[in-house]
């Protein structure tokens, strides 16, 4: 098979390819902030993100970049004693911040031992031509991949969401990393408020048309404390069903363009804060019952991926 195990290019056989042995994530939280949050752009954040910026699994703040490191890695260690780690800036918006700051942080976790690549999450409304320019700096130096958090292609969920940018800025963020030969990452949330399973697979056609390198596919978790919990208080959300969002994520499989890294297939959530849904937490059982729905049905990446077609069904 063209992925060895696998019918979709998943970023474990990606990184393996590319530095030859296991690499692993660790997720830092380097101390900043959002303008989602803050003001600058509206308050609150995005609905479904979490008190810790969607870093729920990252290092504790309160510590030095280097002490979350060793602590993760040491946890890493125990399983494989020979991997490499892609220091991953996760929680909250890894560009908000002076470029001084931002190269002191970056720094700081690439001098770590056997790290091979930096990852930034980030706004596409958060990347200047300075900040651009330093994250080209630093993919001259490492291997550089920049996140991004569409969640969706439709204008309306976006602003239901608060997501707080419009498509053209997703667009003009993904074009000015590119013209520095960073690889893009894009964020897709399956299960947002009032969206069908057209909506959703209509964003995978849109992101596809795009000219990035990588996806995660999130399903929606509703978290304690989130401006969502509201929505789904007054009866405006419905969770997806377990056998919904296979369907969802191996017809989403059957669209993205083969060449894309799929870096996920579903997320995790803190079981304390989580509200629904609840099978979700069976997060193996999932990948499992996709790989398996995958080989059933004879679907692999891209099978139907359609580049005349790239923007809507």
């Amino acid at each position: 098979m063209q992925w060895a195990d696998k019918r979709y290019y998943s970023l474990n056989y990606f990184l393996r390819n590319k530095f030859d042995c296991k690499v692993f994530k660790i997720s830092i939280d380097a101390g900043f902030s959002c303008p989602n949050r803050d003001g600058k752009v509206s308050t609150g954040g995005c609905v479904f993100c979490s008190e810790r910026g969607s870093g729920d699994f990252a290092g504790n703040r309160r510590f030095s970049i280097k002490h979350q490191f060793q602590d993760i890695k040491q946890i890493m260690s125990k399983k494989w004693k020979n991997g490499k780690y892609i220091a991953y800036f996760q929680a909250y918006t890894n560009t908000y911040a002076p470029v001084e700051v931002l190269k002191e942080k970056y720094n700081e976790a690439i001098n770590e031992e056997d790290v091979v690549g930096l990852a930034i999450a980030t706004r596409p409304d958060c990347l200047s031509e300075e900040v651009l320019d330093l994250l080209e700096e630093f993919n001259k130096k490492i291997y550089t991949w920049v996140e991004l958090g569409l969640q969706t292609s439709n204008e309306n969920t976006a602003s239901k969401i608060n997501r707080g940018y419009k498509l053209n800025v997703f667009e003009e963020a993904i074009r000015n990393l590119r013209k520095r030969n960073i690889d893009v990452v894009t964020h897709v949330i399956f299960g947002l408020p009032g969206e069908t399973s057209k909506d959703m697979l209509n964003t995978v056609k849109y992101v596809c048309a795009q000219d990035i390198q990588g996806v995660k596919y999130h399903l929606l978790h509703l978290m304690k404390n989130t401006p969502l919990e509201d929505l789904y208080n007054r009866g405006e959300l419905r969770f997806l069903e377990y056998e919904e969002y296979i369907a969802i994520i191996c017809s989403a499989i059957s669209i993205t363009r083969p060449d894309i890294v799929i870096h996920r297939l579903t997320g995790d959530s803190p079981r304390n804060l989580l509200i629904g849904p609840m099978w979700s937490l069976k997060k193996w059982e999932v990948l499992n019952a996709i790989d398996k729905t995958l080989q059933e049905r004879e679907i692999y990446q891209g099978c139907k991926y359609q580049i005349e077609d790239n923007k809507t069904l």
